[in-house]
């Protein structure tokens, strides 16, 4: 990735160029996956841990491409700039190294973000003005809230490989959110996970007709229970 920003920036400061995007059409077609779905065809072990969604209304998703920002914890000069540079659905996915005593973001970034079209925020620290992210539109994820305002003071880098929330996150991944948490997965594997995600979602809409149907077939509560003795047996219990 190659640096925009003048060698005469102050050491910490960055600002680099945008990954190359994703197939727009592509990115669209997981609008609306679940990222459980994502996070079971990934092998269960990727996503964000311990962000909380802020937005309201769970059944409001977060679905775009991400412009990613590390800041000094507790000072958002970047994210501001970050924010000058964002596209209609990019997410602002913020590394703010965990920390909650100072907001990086508030209720007037919000409506800034709204109006420049961006897709969501996932901030690891803190966010405030709790009431107006609230009244929803726009997705937001954070590790806590704070009522103490951030500096302005930098450093910080834009468009670089972050560490959000135990989340591995690049500049251009498709970055996925929903009531269950927050997921990032790089463009090149967009193609192939579509697929896995559409034949897991078939998969588990077959077996939501089965336990709908087993409240009134015991031989199918039986077979259920079959299986997963067989798992226990299959494992040494005496079952």
């Amino acid at each position: 990735m190659t640096a925009v920003a003048s060698p005469l920036w102050p050491p910490g400061f960055g600002l680099h160029e945008r990954a190359a995007l994703a197939d727009p059409e592509l990115v669209a077609a997981f609008r609306g996956v679940p990222t459980a779905l994502v996070s079971d065809c990934l092998g269960r072990c990727v996503g964000s841990r311990g962000l909380v969604p802020y937005h309201g209304d769970p059944a409001l998703t977060l679905c775009g491409v991400a412009l990613t920002v590390r800041v000094r914890p507790g000072d958002n000069l970047m994210l501001h700039k970050a924010l000058t540079l964002a596209r209609p659905g990019d997410v602002l996915v913020v590394d703010g190294s965990g920390d909650v005593s100072h907001a990086l973001a508030g209720g007037l970034m919000r409506l800034a973000a709204i109006a420049r079209g961006v897709a969501g925020l996932v901030v690891d620290g803190a966010i405030r003005d709790v009431a107006e992210w609230a009244e929803g539109e726009l997705p937001v994820f954070a590790r806590g809230h704070a009522h103490r305002g951030p500096t302005k003071d930098g450093p910080g880098e834009i468009n670089v490989p972050v560490a959000c929330a135990g989340l591995a996150v690049a500049p251009g991944d498709l970055v996925l959110g929903d009531a269950d948490g927050v997921v990032a997965v790089s463009p090149n594997r967009l193609p192939e996970l579509l697929g896995a995600v559409g034949a897991k979602a078939e998969q588990e809409e077959e077996l939501r007709r089965h336990h709908l149907a087993s409240r009134d077939d015991p031989a199918l509560r039986a077979r259920d229970d079959e299986r997963v003795d067989a798992l226990l047996r299959a494992r040494g219990c005496p079952v």
